[in-house]
C-alpha cells in the first residue's frame, strides 16, 4: 500500500525544490500517494489566510507532510506559517543533521552534527505588544514539560542513531529563571539516562557558536531552546555547505512535517537555478520516518555521489546544473543502486 503524503510545494522557489524532490522519491521504488495542497503567501487572497484549515486537516489526516519553503514578511504581514505549523500540529522537536559531503567548499571536515530545537515555545510563542509608542516587549516562555520533552527527544534520538553524547545549550549565567529551568530540565532527563553509554554536558550558547567554529569535531548532539536552535542550527549549515544542503525535521507526537532550513528565495522563482539538495534530505528524513529506511539510505547516498562526482551541480555549489537536471541526476543515481 502507497504511503500517503501531504505535499506543500511552497512558494518562491519551493514548486520547483518539491517537483525535483518528487522525483528523487519516486525514483526508489516506494510507493507514494501524494496529496497536494498549498499554503503561504499565494493562497491568502482565496483564504484570507497562509494556512487554511484544509492544509492542517490533511496533514492530521495523514500524519506526515513534506514541504517546500514559504515566504515569511520581515517586520509586517502574517506570521511564519512555519512557526504555526508547529504550533497548531505540536511538532515540538525540530531535528537538523549536519553533515560534511565530499565536492562542498567548506572550512571544515567531518562535521556530523545533529540540532534538536524545542520548536513550541521561547520567544518564538510570539507574544508581543508595544509599551507606550517607543518600546516592544516580547515575553519569553520556557516550561518544564516541553524542556524535559524536548531533553528526552534528544537522549532518545542519541540512543537510536548511534550516537554518543547530548550537549544541553543555554543561557543559563544571564536568564537564570527562564534558561536555568531548561538546563534544570535538561540535567535531570539526563539523569535518568545514566548507564545508557550517552555522555551529558552543557554549554552556554554564546560560547557553543565559538566551540562549533574551533572544534565541531567534539560535538554530537545539540539541545536548545527554540531561539537558540534557530541560530546555532544556521551556524551547523555554514560548517558544511550552507543551507542549501540543510535538511530538517518537525516531529510531533501525531504528526511530522519535513522542510529544509532555508527560505523561498523569490526573486529565484522559476529561473530552475535553486539547489534542490536540502529538500531532497529532508525527504530522506521523511522516509526514514515511515520506516522506508533502506530507501533514505540510497537517496542520501545518491545525494552525496552527485556532489562528490561535481559534474552536476548547481550555480550555489560551484557549478551550472539547474534545479530539474540536479534532481534528475540524483533520481538516476537513486535508480542504479541497488536495493
Amino acid at each position: 500500500m502507497p504511503h500517503r503524503i501531504t505535499l506543500i510545494p511552497g512558494d518562491g522557489i519551493g514548486p520547483e525544490l518539491a517537483a525535483a524532490t518528487r522525483g528523487v522519491l519516486d525514483a526508489t521504488g516506494v510507493g507514494f500517494d501524494w496529496e497536494v495542497v498549498d499554503a503561504g503567501e499565494a493562497v491568502m487572497a482565496e483564504y484570507g489566510t497562509p494556512l487554511p484549515d484544509h492544509v492542517l486537516e490533511s496533514i492530521r489526516r495523514n500524519r506526515v507532510a513534506l514541504k517546500g519553503p514559504i515566504t515569511t514578511p520581515v517586520g509586517e504581514g502574517f506570521r511564519s506559517v512555519n512557526v504555526a505549523l508547529r504550533q497548531a500540529l505540536g511538532l515540538y522537536a525540530n531535528v537538523r543533521p549536519a553533515r560534511s559531503m565530499k565536492g562542498l567548499d567548506t572550512r571544515y571536515e567531518n562535521v556530523d552534527l545533529v540540532i534538536v530545537r524545542e520548536n513550541t515555545e521561547d520567544l518564538y510563542i510570539g507574544i508581543e505588544h508595544m509599551v507606550g509608542r517607543d518600546a516592544a516587549e516580547s515575553i519569553k516562555i520556557i516550561t518544564r514539560e516541553a524542556s524535559e520533552r524536548i531533553a528526552r527527544y534528544a537522549f532518545e534520538y542519541a540512543i537510536a542513531n548511534g550516537r554518543h553524547k547530548v550537549t544541553a545549550v543555554h543561557k543559563a549565567n544571564i536568564m537564570k529563571l527562564s534558561d536555568g529551568l531548561f538546563l534544570e530540565s535538561c540535567r535531570t532527563v539526563a539523569a535518568q539516562y545514566d548507564g545508557r553509554g550517552i555522555e551529558f554536558e552543557d554549554r552556554i550558547v554564546d560560547n557553543m557558536c565559538m566551540q562549533l567554529v574551533q572544534k565541531p569535531e567534539l560535538y554530537d548532539v545539540l539541545v536548545l531552546p527554540n531561539l537558540y536552535g534557530d541560530i546555532v542550527s544556521d551556524l551547523a549549515a555554514g560548517l558544511v555547505g550552507g543551507l542549501g544542503v540543510a535538511p530538517g525535521a518537525n516531529i510531533g507526537a501525531e504528526a511530522a512535517v519535513f522542510e529544509p532550513v532555508h527560505g523561498s528565495a523569490p526573486k529565484y522563482a522559476g529561473l530552475d537555478r535553486s539547489n534542490p539538495t536540502a529538500l531532497i534530505l529532508s525527504g530522506a528524513l521523511m522516509l526514514r520516518h515511515i520506516g522506508e529506511v533502506a530507501a533514505a539510505r540510497r537517496v542520501e547516498d545518491a545525494v552525496r555521489d552527485v556532489i562528490a562526482d561535481g559534474r552536476t551541480k548547481t550555480y550555489d555549489l560551484g557549478g551550472t546544473a539547474g534545479t530539474r537536471a540536479f534532481g534528475e541526476a540524483v533520481a538516476e543515481r537513486v535508480a542504479a543502486i541497488p536495493v
